[in-house]
This record gives C-alpha cells, structure tokens and sequence, in this order.
C-alpha cells in the first residue's frame, strides 16, 4: 500500500483512485462510486490525469518555446471554442424545465456575450486575437481554423443536446481545473512573449473567479442529482468525453503548426 492515498488536485486532497481500469472513453467497471465523495474523488483524478494542461503544446504555449504565428494558430482555433459556448449553454439551458437552474446557467451566456454596455468573454477573447496582429473579421469567420477544431467543438454542443441533463452538466467541469491553467498561461506568456501584454490577457484573469463558481455549482450539481453507480458513471464518463474535446483540439494544433503538416485552406502564418 501507499504510505499516502490521498493526492492534490488544485488546493482539494482527494482519495487516489485506480486509473488502470480507465479507457479514453470511459472510468470502466472497477471503480466503486458508492458515495457522492467517492464520485467527485473521480472527478478530480480524471482531471489530474487527462486535463489539457497536461498536453506538449501548452507546455510550450506556457514556456515561451512558440513564435507568434503558432500563438495565433491557437487563438485563432481558440477562439471558435469561446465563440460556440454560449450556443452550447442555451442548449444546456433549453433541457430543463426547472427555472431556478435556468436562472443560474443563464449568467454563463452573459459572460461570455456580455451586454449592451459591458464586454464579455467573445470580446475579451477577439481583444487577444487582434493584440496578436490577427484581423478580427477572418477571426470571426472561423474561415481558416483546422477541420479537428470544428470537428470538437461541435461534438460538444451534440452531446448536450443529446445526452442526459445530468450528463450535459457534468461535461462542464473541466472548470474546475482551469483556474490553476489560467494562472499558469498569464504567468508563462507574459513573461515568455514580448508580443503579450496584460491587457490582451484579460479573458484569462476574468475566468479565474468565474470558472471557479461555475465549476461549484456543476459539482454540487451533479453530487446530488447522481444517486446511482450508473448514473455518476455517466458523469464520470462526461467528464472523459469533455477532457477529449479539449485535448483533441490541441492535438490538431501540434500536428498542424509544431509538426508543420497544417491542413488545406487553414490559417498560414506569415514568415
């Protein structure tokens, strides 16, 4: 046994759980969710193990190892994912009938659309975009972004679409991993990239609190709404299936712009 069978993910201590039993599509049928703790221990070891942060192209978007036509390749892409959330949080949104639940997911689509007098996270996101020398119209297009981009992030709106609410739900928290992401790109690229400044950052230093009461209201969600083995199975299984659109979409990125075998029509960087 391990002296210590608690881990750290972010600033929770949680129960290790076995990973060997887990495949890239699902936690498998050996691990014992008999509790709402054990499900959110889970929670926090499919993070700990499968968060994009963890992928070799942030490693290098942080280190400062890209030059800035990569770092556009991934706003770029980047920015497709931002700009389809609101969609996907209406769809959310239109699968329940309870309003209060309503009422507290509608705040997520003000964030990022924002209102009449106010910017939301589009605006700051098309703010990184054009600090990084990228004209906000081929942005807004989407024209040039890789076809794996498109690919994932549609699969996510289908599967809240398609899924159970509970499922739709719990696809969501990756957030609570992505405060301690966010940290660590505002740190890394601004101290790396003599073409980053703080204000091109503000995406990232607004969505450190509001991920974080996103990611707290998914969790008590999901604790209290899966009350069987199948059905925090299924959240489990959400969770994986939201680690993979992340991490294919950086995968694409790495193929395209690192590898340098970028797709026909998608986004050249110049020089």
């Amino acid at each position: 046994r391990l002296a210590n069978s608690r881990r750290w993910n972010g600033d929770h201590a949680v129960n290790a759980v076995p990973t060997s039993g887990m495949t890239a599509l699902s936690i498998g049928k050996g691990i014992r969710l008999d509790t709402a703790d054990d499900l959110e221990a889970t929670l926090r070891q499919i993070g700990a193990t499968r968060y994009h942060s963890l992928h070799p192209f942030h490693r290098l978007l942080h280190g400062g190892k890209l030059n800035k036509g990569q770092v556009q390749a991934w706003a770029l892409n980047r920015y497709y994912y931002q700009s389809t959330i609101p969609l996907k949080d209406a769809v959310v949104i239109s699968r329940f009938r309870d309003r209060a639940i309503r009422m507290e997911w509608r705040h997520r689509i003000e964030d990022h659309d924002g209102y009449p007098d106010s910017e939301g996270g589009i605006e700051r996101w098309l703010k990184l975009t054009e600090g990084l020398g990228l004209d906000t119209a081929y942005v807004e297009s989407t024209e040039g972004i890789l076809p794996a981009t498109r690919f994932a992030v549609e699969a996510y709106v289908h599967f809240c679409r398609d899924r159970t609410p509970l499922e739709a739900i719990a696809s969501s928290l990756t957030e609570l991993f992505a405060p301690n992401l966010h940290e660590e790109r505002i740190a890394g690229m601004l101290k790396h990239y003599d073409f980053v400044n703080p204000d091109i950052m503000s995406y990232f230093s607004r969505r450190l609190t509001q991920a974080a009461r996103d990611a707290g209201f998914a969790l008590d969600f999901v604790k209290k709404n899966a009350r069987t083995q199948a059905e925090r199975e299924a959240v489990c299984n959400a969770l994986i299936f939201k680690t993979n659109v992340l991490w294919v979409q950086l995968d694409a990125l790495y193929h395209a712009y690192v590898e340098g075998h970028i797709p026909p029509g998608a986004f050249v960087p110049k020089g």
